[in-house]
């Protein structure tokens, strides 16, 4: 028995040693920082994030000092206790902590000059949903759709397409979203292998086919309507192009698209925007339920329509611009399009816009041409502010750009939307290795300024470095999703219900 105790004495005391080592009784200053993986040096945070793990590479040890606590791990790593890291959150919140990082190396340490890891005043939503798919154009045999807890690293699946996938064709699984950042009331599409939309009505599961002979396709990209039980869908034909030549490798182009809304509890649909000279994709409501933003890209076939061999020929020429409708909740009627930012004129095309909670900006995704700008080099997130600017000659107002270079990099950056309070900036990335999407939270204060981005912390800092699989189309909650993945499989197998007359 006193050998047992002794035993369990000796775990303790390792154990507290190697999550508070002690500091070095010596070492060599350096005047610099040190460079860590990932980047978390001046970055601002959300008070309830979980800890901001990372490495420092080449090194044989490492042991981070963080407002007076120490902190060490395997090696070259630094890994937070989580309830340490929180109560320092809460400590600092609207302040800074100070993080120095002693090095180990070939029996010598060096310390480095302290950095900052800003705290703001403002949470983000606890949850983030995202799809896991591996480097691929076309295969669909693996993709996942799974949910994080960012207070901690707790994850969990909401749908894997390998419970219902069989043979070569595969499951596609894509566009899912959430109404006011809540989980009652959700949706993602099923492609090829038992299509049809999986939608979650005031916690009831439904399996809808989202198509008739009125639609140019099944229903597409999606935005839910802040408290209506309505959802605004682009319909559309889709096709690739693949480049031999070019860094690009992939194009995505719609040689037709409209908006229409679904209205879940009547099961019906509605033509909103059908113009055939005008490709209208990624509808968005803004917070109020207002207006229907969107973005169009005007092209008029020169021998026929929907002529793709066209298409393939003159991609660059296809760049969209950004769009609103205002919208009578009463009457379901919409006014007239408004042009907000008229990328084109500059040779650009924007994409995807989501809209602030006040109203006031609007961001979106900026490329060169075409819609799918995580493929192409020069996209950036981009914040449209529609309360500054001058007026035009045609009576418009001019609306400004935000600076967003702070949270911008050479690699693609895509899909980007708000936090529900509007203060932080989801986005995803390949600025890691140029190969993979990773989630990336960027501060927006209240002055309208962005702050430098951070990568979505991972308990072990090296996960993003070997996990060979992107995270795409991310989209924060408030909650988890309810509905099990045997729920979704077992609804899966059933025919979907086809719309109203």
């Amino acid at each position: 028995m006193k050998k047992a105790v002794v035993c369990c004495l000796l775990f303790v005391v390792c154990f507290a040693c190697s999550k508070h080592p002690s500091l070095p009784s010596s070492f060599t200053q350096s005047d610099s920082e040190p460079s860590i993986w990932p980047d978390y040096a001046g970055v601002t945070v959300p008070p309830n994030i979980a800890p901001l793990n990372f490495l420092v590479d080449s090194v044989d040890d490492v042991v981070a000092e963080i407002e007076g606590q120490t902190f060490g791990g395997k090696k070259n790593k630094v890994q937070i206790d989580e309830n340490e890291w929180h109560e320092m959150l809460a400590s600092a919140k609207g302040k800074s902590l100070s993080v120095t990082v002693y090095t180990k190396k070939d029996g010598k340490w060096q310390a480095y000059k302290p950095f900052k890891i800003h705290v703001a005043e403002e949470d983000i939503d606890p949850y983030v949903s995202y799809r896991v798919l591996p480097p691929t154009f076309v295969g669909f045999d693996e993709l996942i759709l799974k949910q994080r807890n960012l207070t901690n690293f707790d994850e969990t699946t909401i749908y894997n397409n390998h419970q219902i996938t069989e043979g070569v064709e595969g499951q596609c699984i894509n566009c899912h979203s959430y109404q006011n950042y809540g989980t009652d009331n959700m949706m993602f599409h099923m492609r090829l292998q038992n299509a049809g939309t999986m939608i979650v009505s005031d916690g009831e599961l439904i399996f809808v086919n989202l198509k008739n002979d009125s639609m140019i396709s099944a229903a597409a990209y999606n935005n839910w309507h802040p408290f209506l039980p309505i959802i605004a869908f682009s319909t559309d034909h889709t096709m690739q192009s693949f480049h031999t030549r070019q860094i690009t490798k992939v194009e995505v182009m719609e040689s037709a698209s409209d908006i229409i809304i679904y209205d879940v509890k009547k099961n019906r649909v509605q033509t909103v925007l059908n113009d055939s000279l005008e490709f209208e994709l990624f509808p968005s409501w803004s917070p109020d339920g207002k207006w229907l933003y969107y973005c169009s890209a005007h092209h008029e076939y020169k021998k026929k329509y929907e002529d793709t061999d066209e298409l393939l020929n003159e991609y660059k020429s296809l760049q969209y611009n950004l769009y609103r409708l205002s919208f009578d909740a009463e009457t379901m009627t919409f006014g007239e399009p408004e042009l907000i930012y008229d990328a084109a004129s500059k040779n650009r095309s924007a994409v995807q816009p989501r809209v602030s909670g006040d109203g006031r900006y609007v961001l979106f995704a900026e490329g060169p041409w075409g819609l799918f700008h995580i493929w192409h080099t020069s996209a950036d997130i981009q914040i449209l502010d529609l309360e500054t600017g001058e007026a035009t000659l045609d009576g418009r107002r001019e609306s400004q750009l935000v600076d967003s270079k702070a949270m911008n990099s050479p690699l693609p950056e895509s899909y980007p939307s708000f936090s529900s309070n509007s203060r932080w900036i989801l986005f995803e990335s390949r600025r890691d290795d140029g190969n993979y999407t990773r989630t990336y939270f960027a501060y927006f204060d209240k002055q309208g300024r962005v702050h430098k981005p951070f990568e979505v912390p991972a308990k072990d800092p090296e996960f993003f470095r070997v996990f060979l699989r992107s995270w795409s189309r991310p989209e924060l909650m408030k909650e988890p999703v309810h509905i099990t993945p045997r729920q979704f499989y077992e609804k899966a197998l059933t025919e979907p219900i086809k719309l109203s007359n």
